[in-house]
């Protein structure tokens, strides 16, 4: 059980209670997915303290919790709460919290300690529930990209493309996008986050396409790059490189890596070729409840990879004036290996 992993924590670092005020580590610990919400868990008690507009949707959600109506400031009732039951040492999200959360927190006769990763360390081991979320979010961006490829023209805008995704995504079960999604064409597939604009899908662009789908508070991310009518030579040399940077990876990380190690493989492949200082990002990062948790496959990571922790592939090149190349799957780690989430082609396809 989730909150035992934390318990555990409690008991190593002493701490008589932890105070969560993150939306995404509350929906984790609890299951609840109002907008209005914090946690207090102690060895013995789980409480849930939202407003009177969520009292029935919390109750509804989280089984495993007390419900408390804050009945005023929530960090009055948090406050309230810590006195009553004495607690004297205390763990906050300090890396998460504003500054005047923690002044409010950090009231007489209590110590505040910071936990900061503790339960996002722990969210990075996925449990088969959140496996089967993260397919279907899956599922539903392979689905839009083979809408796309059938309904793409040039003379469309970006922004056109970009509209078409979200809708075709929701009508699939999506709640809406996971993060602002990326069409980049032409010479604008050098801008690696460079999300949808007016501009113009002309013949011979290729087109990098960096979305994702929220679905029921998990997440997908996928990259593809295809081209409208044939692109340079150049630009197919490249999406050749990036697909066998991306393939090694798939084939060769195992769980004991470490991310580092991970980013290496394709990292050097891309190196080889002479694009090295054109791949200016990290291999991949960790997919869940957000699009960018842990763990990171980056050349400053040393996080092992374990089995059930759900990653990026994401090798990519990015030449200024001419354009780029990204290619993007979800996977998981297996105890052999990895396995795909997302099973879209990766052929080169130039419409």
């Amino acid at each position: 059980m989730k909150i035992n992993k934390l318990r555990q924590v409690m008991s190593q670092k002493e701490l008589d209670a932890v105070v969560i005020l993150s939306p995404y580590n509350r929906m984790y610990l609890s299951g609840f997915t109002g907008t209005s919400g914090s946690l207090l868990i102690t060895q013995d008690q789980s409480l849930l303290i939202t407003d009177f507009r969520y009292i029935q949707q919390a109750n509804d959600q989280a089984k495993d919790f007390k419900v408390i109506n804050q009945e005023g400031p929530m960090l009055g009732k948090i406050n309230d709460l810590i006195k009553q039951g004495q607690y004297k040492n205390v763990g906050v999200e300090a890396d998460l919290i504003t500054y005047n959360d923690f002044q409010a927190l950090n009231t007489e006769n209590v110590e505040l300690s910071s936990i900061e990763g503790v339960i996002e360390t722990i969210r990075m081991i996925k449990d088969e529930f959140e496996i089967q979320q993260i397919q279907k979010a899956s599922d539903i961006v392979d689905e839009t990209y083979e809408h796309i490829l059938e309904w793409v023209k040039p003379g469309m805008t970006e922004n056109e493309v970009n509209n078409e995704m979200e809708m075709f995504m929701r009508s699939k079960g999506a709640t809406c996008s996971s993060f602002d999604t990326i069409v980049a064409s032409g010479h604008r597939g050098a801008l690696p986050h460079g999300v949808a604009s007016n501009k113009v899908i002309e013949n011979g662009d290729m087109i990098t396409l960096d979305f994702g789908a929220l679905y029921e508070g998990y997440v997908s991310d996928i990259t593809r790059t295809f081209a409208i009518g044939e692109p340079k030579e150049e630009m197919k040399k490249i999406y050749n490189i990036v697909l066998e940077a991306q393939l090694a990876a798939l084939e060769q990380i195992k769980p004991g890596m470490t991310g580092k190690e991970a980013d290496t493989i394709a990292r050097d492949i891309i190196k080889g070729y002479g694009y090295g200082d054109a791949f200016g990002h990290s291999l991949g990062h960790g997919i869940g409840l957000e699009v960018h948790e842990g763990p990171g496959l980056s050349q400053k990571s040393d996080i092992v990879l374990e089995e059930n922790m759900c990653v990026t592939l994401e090798p990519g090149i990015y030449v200024d004036g001419l354009g780029g190349v990204r290619i993007e799957d979800d996977v998981l780690v297996t105890k052999n290996g990895l396995e795909r989430f997302t099973k879209s082609s990766k052929d080169l396809i130039i419409l």
